[in-house]
């Protein structure tokens, strides 16, 4: 099946607008694609043209007068550690990882309520206990054959849990989330070192990060991955997208 076509069950649909999370003073407005039966083809041909998944929905987001969400990609085949990354590569030694296909137990929904009631404190998050229908509708539903996550254990506790997506040419970023009383482990600084590495391990070149804004503080940390390559806008799938550089890394897209 071409890139160009979609399945029969998929649905597309935009919500109304809503206050953006990224710039108070903006509203933003969601296209929807949704995808019962995606295939790992027809996922990486959105992801490559900067859409994002939860569940069995592809979206991206098409507000009337503002453009700030670029996608960012990761080049993990040049990618080269700071210092500071190999010092959290030395503190999580001895932490387990596990890679399966997404589940949905208590301790993944402890987990990730703690970890938003956290954030609620620390970064203004609004903070609402998820349920287990939500849990499963946005992160176990619609993986199929190309959705994992990957667990992170220390001293035999569940401390992260990052659900990503294997694409044809690299690793999609969905969501990560873990323990606040382990935070000197700098899980979320690990975890993305782990996708690089496991890009690095199947021959994947690149780790899509998803939306940055400039100026927004909570996309600051993507900036910290060079060389990578930026995405604007969003093409339709008969375009092919315009990725290009930047970085210190001066190499063509592919």
């Amino acid at each position: 099946m071409s890139c160009e076509t979609l399945p029969a069950d998929s649905i597309d649909f935009c919500m109304l607008d809503y206050a953006c999370s990224y710039l108070p003073e903006q509203k933003t407005r969601m296209y929807y694609r949704y995808m019962r039966h995606a295939s790992k083809t027809e996922a990486s041909a959105l992801v490559r043209r900067g859409w994002r998944r939860f569940g069995c929905y592809f979206f991206h987001p098409i507000c009337a007068r503002c453009n700030a969400c670029k996608n960012l990609r990761i080049d993990a085949q040049n990618f080269h550690p700071s210092r500071s990354q190999k010092r959290v590569m030395k503190k999580n030694r001895a932490t387990m990882l596990y890679i399966r296909k997404p589940s949905m137990t208590r301790e993944h929904l402890e987990l990730y309520n703690r970890f938003h009631e956290y954030k609620s404190g620390v970064s203004g998050w609004k903070y609402t206990p998820i349920t287990p229908q939500h849990y499963y509708e946005n992160f176990v539903d619609g993986a199929h054959d190309f959705g994992k996550e990957v667990l992170y254990f220390i001293d035999d506790r569940l401390v992260g849990v990052d659900l990503i997506d294997l694409t044809d040419d690299g690793i999609s970023s969905v969501y990560f989330f873990y323990d606040p009383d382990y935070a000197k482990f700098s899980l979320g600084v690990y975890s993305l070192l782990m996708q690089i590495h496991f890009a690095r391990q199947m021959g994947l070149r690149w780790i899509y990060l998803g939306y940055w804004v400039d100026g927004c503080g909570s996309f600051a940390y993507k900036m910290d991955y060079k060389p990578m390559q930026i995405l604007e806008g969003f093409p339709p799938l008969e375009e092919e997208p315009a990725w290009r550089p930047i970085g210190p890394t001066p190499y063509e897209s592919s």
